[in-house]
């Protein structure tokens, strides 16, 4: 367990949370200065370590298990969706479908009667959607025959893998290089095709996914 790690699961259990270091501090009762990087070493450069008080506290206002936070300790980008327990029926259509006008509206959400539904591992997202992979073109990280679950309305950040719908109409599973203001960028899953640079307002909508059922 390094102390790097140990900072950066605190800083995406903020993120997951829409909050920053110092606001989850503030929601726990710590003094919001408690996770600022200043005070993650010493003047003299000495590795300080958040107290187990002080992580025990944040597990509780933010409602993450020990285990989540393990975790993100261990290299998680995000705490698993799929932490609730059963299963349940999505809305489901082939990745190939997805470009198809009709499927989802204006922001992204599953629109229309074209929809099958599947069972899959229950999500806390009532907007999550499945879609069915039947293409090369994501392969190694997805393969024909795998479903991903889509949720709408988890957090975005870079280094996530998203479905992204541009404003010709395509919809496409890649990994989210970086955004700015008026930049996103997309990489591709599978390294035969080329990585994607568009203007942010070419981007209409960018779902995270949050489980594969490889």
């Amino acid at each position: 367990m390094r102390h790097d790690d140990i900072w950066r699961a605190i800083d995406t259990l903020a993120a997951e949370r829409g909050l920053s270091p110092s606001a989850l501090a503030r929601q726990a009762g710590l003094d919001p200065t408690s996770f600022n990087p200043s005070k993650r070493r010493s003047y003299d450069g000495k590795l300080r370590w958040p107290s187990t008080e002080s992580i025990a506290k944040i597990l509780l206002v933010t409602g993450a298990r020990l285990e989540d936070f393990a975790a993100l300790v261990n290299g998680a980008r995000a705490i698993p969706e799929t932490r609730l327990k059963g299963r349940s029926r999505l809305p489901l259509i082939d990745m190939a479908q997805a470009d198809v006008e009709g499927f989802f509206d204006d922001g992204g959400y599953p629109a229309g009667a074209g929809w099958d539904d599947v069972e899959l591992p229950n999500v806390a997202d009532v907007n999550a959607y499945a879609l069915s992979i039947n293409l090369d073109s994501m392969k190694p990280v997805y393969r024909p025959g795998d479903t991903i679950i889509v949720s709408p309305a988890a957090p975005v950040r870079q280094g996530d893998r998203v479905v992204a719908r541009s404003r010709d109409g395509a919809v496409m599973a890649k990994l989210l290089l970086r955004r700015t203001a008026g930049r996103i960028e997309l990489g591709s899953l599978n390294p035969e095709f080329p990585n994607l640079r568009f203007q942010s307002r070419e981007i209409l909508w960018m779902h995270r996914i949050i489980w594969a059922s490889q």
